[in-house]
């Protein structure tokens, strides 16, 4: 059962932090604005600090669920070892006396080894067996601690959730692209844009009109599509660890982005020009669409293992996630209340509302979602791969270098593309990957891993001295978490079906 994904080169605490942040932040929350105004300020509140906690405990179950997955792997490593061990020295002594002696104590001396590999005593736990250093995906914990029709439900949910990531990325990205370069706003126009006109922008089908100069809006699509394949595809064959400097990068222009919209919105307020000062405190008919939203925005469970593992420390991962889910938490309400307040008329994409300011914040901020679609492209690219990895993985049979680096990639990025080629109009793959397989990847999964793995444990080691063990250890809290996940599947079908979707 050896790990089949490489470590890769080790990063410091803050790298991680900025990996965790960059994964969470993207386009959902720039659809939250319109979901809190929804739902009411009050009701948004309350709704958007749970789902931040929620998120918040899975994570750590995550965290957990990795560290028993390493200390599986070598307890097995041990078992294989032994077992080596004792054939060897009983075919030396064999060899030696001519004897057949089943007597093997004698031997635990010959290969110098006197101490055991790992110590289970109550009196001396090795808490190094829990050390995660072995980047285990959640397809090879699946295979540790589900059972078969558990590893089928497991993949189909992971590969409809991470495969629709990829296409919504691969699809949205050459479309704001072609929005922004077919679109081209005039200067008296920025005064009189409303929302009902760049409302048909966005929404517009007319891939036939032209837009530089004979060529038409699709196939100015498909050249930023074509573009969008050639720059980011190739991250797929690399190590998470490649797009390191790209993640710094992008990090200033999230922050850039978001500091920008809710300052541009509180001075809105400050002079007055706020329409929106009314907000209802609470409208329950919106909150279906707030919770699918927000599961979207607070997602990161299925990347943790690559973001984790090549952590120089790990002894401040839960610091890290305090620290990110805060501000993200902070960010996520700031946008949204400032928006709730200085807007009348809230777009689906919040950064559409400032097209009425000069070209330089208008470009900018149109073009935010592209830089964290790109961003986010290569890391759900990655974990897909290593998923597959270990889908058809068979222990002892390693792949071969043509499949292991060529193929496997090849799989996980051309099904994704293709799509995007065909059509650019993802709305029925969107709802069900960010709400059903979503639900499931962020609550269900690292609920029932982190379930059977203490199980597992327990019976393999006759203790659980995970040292990553969630702080939220409790049974009651895995069972809450899943209840949860039922309550969420059931507020996003209600919303799916009131809206007629």
């Amino acid at each position: 059962m050896a790990a089949v994904t490489e470590t890769g080169e080790l990063y410091s605490s803050p790298v991680a932090f900025i990996y965790i942040f960059n994964l969470i932040i993207g386009v959902g929350a720039l659809t939250m604005p319109k979901a809190f105004a929804g739902a009411g300020w009050l009701v948004s509140l309350v709704l958007i600090g749970l789902l931040a906690f929620m998120s918040f405990v899975t994570a750590t179950f995550m965290v957990e669920a990795m560290a028993a997955a390493n200390a599986l792997l070598r307890i097995k490593a041990k078992e294989k070892l032994e077992q080596q061990g004792v054939v060897n020295r009983y075919t030396e002594a064999e060899q030696a006396d001519g004897s057949h002696s089943e007597n093997v104590e004698d031997f635990d001396s010959l290969d110098g080894e006197k101490e055991p590999l790992i110590d289970f005593s109550k009196d001396k736990p090795e808490q190094h067996l829990y050390e995660i250093t072995t980047r285990v995906e959640m397809g090879q914990m699946a295979k540790m601690f589900y059972s078969k029709n558990g590893l089928r439900l497991f993949y189909l949910c992971i590969g409809l959730y991470l495969y629709g990531d990829l296409a919504i990325y691969a699809a949205a990205v050459p479309k704001s692209l072609t929005l922004v370069s077919c679109i081209m706003p005039h200067s008296d126009s920025h005064q009189t844009m409303n929302q009902s006109h760049v409302g048909n922008i966005s929404k517009s089908n007319k891939t036939d009109d032209e837009c530089w100069g004979q060529i038409t809006k699709g196939n100015v699509y498909r050249i930023y599509l074509l573009i969008f394949t050639v720059t980011l595809g190739p991250f797929t064959f690399f190590n998470l660890q490649k797009t390191k400097y790209l993640q710094i990068i992008t990090t200033f222009m999230r922050w850039l982005a978001f500091s920008m919209m809710i300052i541009l919105a509180l001075i809105r307020i400050h002079q007055g020009k706020g329409k929106n000062l009314h907000v209802s405190a609470g409208d329950f008919g919106g909150v279906p669409n707030l919770f699918g939203v927000c599961i979207y925005a607070f997602m990161c469970q299925h990347s943790l293992p690559s973001f984790i593992t090549p952590m120089k420390s790990k002894s401040h991962v839960n610091l890290i996630f305090v620290v990110d889910f805060g501000i993200i938490l902070l960010f996520y309400s700031l946008l949204s209340f400032s928006a709730m307040f200085a807007f009348d008329d809230l777009l689906d994409l919040y950064t559409l509302n400032f097209h009425a300011y000069d070209p330089f914040i208008h470009y900018f901020l149109a073009l935010f979602p592209v830089f964290t679609l790109s961003t986010n492209f290569p890391i759900i690219s990655v974990t897909l791969r290593d998923n597959l990895k270990n889908l058809f993985y068979r222990a002892g049979h390693p792949y071969p270098w043509v499949i292991d680096k060529i193929v496997f990639p090849l799989v996980t990025i051309l099904p994704p593309i293709a799509v995007a080629f065909a059509t650019d109009n993802l709305e029925i793959l969107v709802g069900v990957t960010g709400s059903y397989a979503g639900t499931g990847v962020q609550y269900i999964i690292p609920a029932t891993l982190v379930y059977f793995a203490r199980k597992q444990l327990r019976e393999l080691a006759n203790s659980y001295d995970n040292k990553h063990r969630s702080k939220f250890r409790q049974r009651s809290w895995i069972f809450f978490v899943l209840i949860w996940a039922v309550i969420g599947i059931a507020f996003i079908t209600a919303n799916h079906i009131i809206t007629r979707k």
